[in-house]
């Protein structure tokens, strides 16, 4: 990028074509005359070669002009740079992995799968966020740490299955994972996404204490109950008659999971099929974005300096010249 500091200099520009007429009007009125006794000896004498080259001291004196004229107007580069300031948000998935979530109602995949895909979408969607995954059953565990790194993330997220815990649903011991990996975080916010489809029956604290944990720490805590409304088919293996699908109904405490939102200032969701279960992520990402300011802003190098040094330089040359090779006699 180039610019002019101060370009209203450069309308003194204009002198130079005053220069080059009063000159040229200047050399065609100019003449003298000389008286000889004799002109033999003066015709002999050959026309230097220097004489066509006279004007050649006028062309340095425009160039340091016009050179003086561009420094004063304050010649510059720029280069454009950009500062980009994010606020990142720290977010914690939470996922069961209980045996329920076998049931086939999120067609044409069980509930995890669904859960693992949609999850998957909403990772790749993120910017500047560190996502962690905790998954539970009878017990809860961290699959992944707060990380930037989202390839590890949805490998880690590939991963999960039925069974990879004992069975159960340990709502209050996810949340109390999740807090404690959030709880020394500097983010400015800091989010619990907490998916399942059942009710609390297993470990030591119950979701309600876990939830107010949380508000202590400023976690804002989302809950998706997964599972559709009425009965559902679970697939069993008979070692009889093989796979077959047994119809069980759809137990999800919801009252439990809205309470565990309010008092953290999130919100509950129902997601009945993998559609719903999308938008739900979506929502929770419109609501939960990360802040970006970008600062643009011009470094300028100033560059007068080496027009300065160049006129200079063709002054000192314009001064030996007119004394020494195109020196006038007077």
């Amino acid at each position: 990028m180039f610019r002019f500091a101060n370009p209203e200099f450069l309308v003194l520009l204009v002198i130079l074509p005053v220069l080059v007429f009063w000159y040229i009007k200047r050399n065609r009125k100019s003449g003298s005359t000389l008286r000889y006794s004799n002109l033999g000896i003066i015709k002999s004498v050959r026309n230097s070669p220097v004489k066509k080259y006279r004007h050649i001291l006028f062309v340095l004196r425009l160039l340091v002009i016009g050179l003086l004229i561009i420094c004063f107007a304050r010649p510059q580069s720029g280069r454009s740079e950009e500062e980009i300031i994010t606020e990142g948000i720290d977010i914690i998935l939470a996922m069961d992995v209980s045996s329920s979530m076998l049931a086939e109602d999120f067609k044409p995949k069980n509930r995890l799968e669904a859960a693992k895909v949609v999850a998957a979408d909403f990772i790749k969607g993120r910017n500047n966020d560190r996502i962690g995954l905790v998954v539970f059953s009878a017990q809860s565990f961290t699959q992944c740490p707060l990380t930037l790194d989202y390839g590890i993330l949805l490998r880690f997220m590939e991963d999960i299955h039925i069974g990879m815990i004992e069975d159960g649903t340990a709502i209050g011991m996810a949340l109390a994972n999740c807090v404690n990996r959030l709880r020394d975080s500097k983010a400015k916010s800091k989010v619990v996404i907490l998916l399942t489809d059942g009710r609390n029956n297993r470990g030591e604290l119950d979701p309600i204490t876990a939830a107010k944990v949380g508000k202590a720490y400023n976690i804002r805590i989302y809950t998706i109950g997964a599972g559709k409304r009425g009965d559902a088919l679970y697939p069993i293996d008979d070692p009889i008659f093989g796979k077959r699908y047994v119809k069980m109904p759809v137990e999800i405490d919801e009252a439990l999971l809205k309470q565990v939102a309010s008092i953290t200032g999130g919100q509950y969701f129902r997601a009945t099929d993998e559609t719903s279960l999308e938008k739900i992520y979506a929502e929770i990402g419109e609501m939960e974005k990360t802040k970006i300011e970008v600062k643009e802003y011009t470094r300028y190098k100033e560059l007068f300096i080496n027009y300065l040094l160049l006129a200079l330089v063709l002054l000192a040359a314009e001064v030996v010249l007119s004394q020494t090779r195109f020196r006038k006699i007077p």
